[in-house]
């Protein structure tokens, strides 16, 4: 509580007022208004062409505003001397520098140019705050390396190091992770993280990846058809509906519970009722979703991750409230959706006393004639009776999905039980 006040009462290190901001007499964002607060991680997101560089470039002074105001530290941004500002802001954009003959160490050293004498000459001082920014960034194994020699990665955290020895107190940053492997990707944004929270640095960058929005940013913005849509935190802005809305999202949902994107399916090769909760079924609901299949499930509660990643994956879920049994009414309703559905999944899932009814879910499926395919580890006919009906068997879901691609027909299996 203490520190969430603390934030609360910090003054704004930068604050948009009514800001409008494009190229020559066009605008391209208009009447924004926002403020930040040392130490915040602030992401930009939207879909490309939507502003985000643009307002980068004015924040930077790249370029001038069309209408309104940029304050930093209080004082209008167009009253600070560029190296002024250079002492309190730095900036990464996504031009690819190539300078020759420098070494990384040399090339992080041009960072420390507002703070040395006219001829840039570095004292013991500026050496120490040089390979602190390398450090930073776990670069400092670089130093003696030529620049021109490195890997996308490995310039990415260079180009950071060198805007870290500057001391800025804002970090402004334009797609940091564009050319980057996943690995190098998940490095930088963790570093950028820790920058905010060990050293106070603002960070404002602009970002395709949501997911990662969801899990580093303080504030995000949401930025789309010439104007700011939204400004909070990720967990009160980054809803499925916004986030649907800001990329014209078609076969895909982003889920806050889950802090990612599912990817639908076209439901082109039949539909499949999966027998699930407990968490799992997760894996099978993706693994359907990707081969194609239409998706029903239940009954799963309104707090298990099975839930949630039906939900995103657009599938027909029946549901009850947390810690609530599975009742009558409920197992109606799963009865109901499995008689449209060409084949059932048995997830294997754990019993208990709340999810038993179930059961009944999957005795109607043998009793109807459905073909059952089960990743339960005993054997299936000690939970349920599978008469002349039975299961495929499947020992785990690659196995499940070697059984899917060979099942053409729907018809239900010919010889009972049968392993996968």
């Amino acid at each position: 509580m203490n520190a969430c006040l603390h934030q609360d009462n910090l003054a704004s290190i930068i604050e948009i007022q009514d800001l409008s901001v494009g190229y020559g007499r066009k605008p391209v964002l208009t009447h924004l208004n926002f403020s930040c607060l040392p130490g915040q991680f602030i992401s930009l997101l939207g879909p490309n062409g939507a502003g985000k560089t643009t307002l980068l470039r004015t924040l930077s002074r790249h370029l001038s505003p069309m209408a309104g105001e940029v304050r930093v530290q209080g004082r209008p941004l167009s009253q600070f001397s560029a190296m002024d500002l250079a002492r309190i802001m730095s900036v990464v954009l996504t031009n690819r520098v190539t300078p020759p003959l420098f070494s990384v160490f040399e090339f992080v050293a041009l960072g420390r140019y507002p703070h040395t004498d006219y001829l840039g000459r570095l004292r013991s001082h500026d050496q120490v705050i040089i390979n602190s920014a390398l450090a930073a960034v776990h670069a400092l194994d670089l130093a003696d390396r030529p620049f021109a020699d490195l890997s996308d990665g490995e310039r990415q955290k260079v180009l950071m190091a060198r805007a870290l020895a500057q001391e800025p107190q804002v970090l402004l940053l334009d797609e940091p992770t564009i050319h980057l492997d996943l690995k190098h990707r998940v490095e930088v944004m963790s570093i950028l993280r820790d920058l905010c929270r060990s050293k106070g640095i603002t960070v404002i960058a602009s970002l395709h990846d949501v997911d990662v929005a969801a899990k580093v940013s303080d504030r995000v913005a949401l930025i789309r058809d010439g104007g700011l849509r939204d400004w909070g935190s990720p967990e009160e802005v980054l809803s499925a509906e916004a986030v649907t809305s800001l990329y014209d999202f078609d076969k895909a949902e982003f889920n806050r519970n889950l802090g990612g994107i599912e990817l639908r399916s076209e439901g082109n090769r039949g539909r499949a009722f999966v027998i699930g909760g407990m968490g799992s079924s997760s894996l099978i609901y993706r693994l359907l979703a990707r081969k194609g299949f239409a998706i029903a499930t239940g009954v799963v509660h309104a707090n298990d991750l099975d839930f949630h990643v039906a939900s995103a994956l657009g599938a027909d879920c029946v549901v009850v409230d947390p810690m609530q049994p599975i009742n009558g009414a409920s197992t109606r309703e799963a009865l109901h959706l499995l008689k449209g559905c060409d084949l059932v999944i048995d997830s294997g899932f754990p019993l208990m006393e709340g999810n038993r009814a179930n059961l009944e879910i999957l005795q109607a499926a043998l009793d109807g004639g459905k073909s059952v395919f089960t990743l339960r580890k005993s054997d299936p006919r000690s939970v349920v009776n599978a008469g002349k009906a039975g299961y495929f068997r499947c020992s785990s879901p690659t196995q499940l999905v070697e059984a899917l691609e060979s099942y053409q027909s729907f018809a239900p299996p010919s010889r009972q039980p049968e392993e996968a």
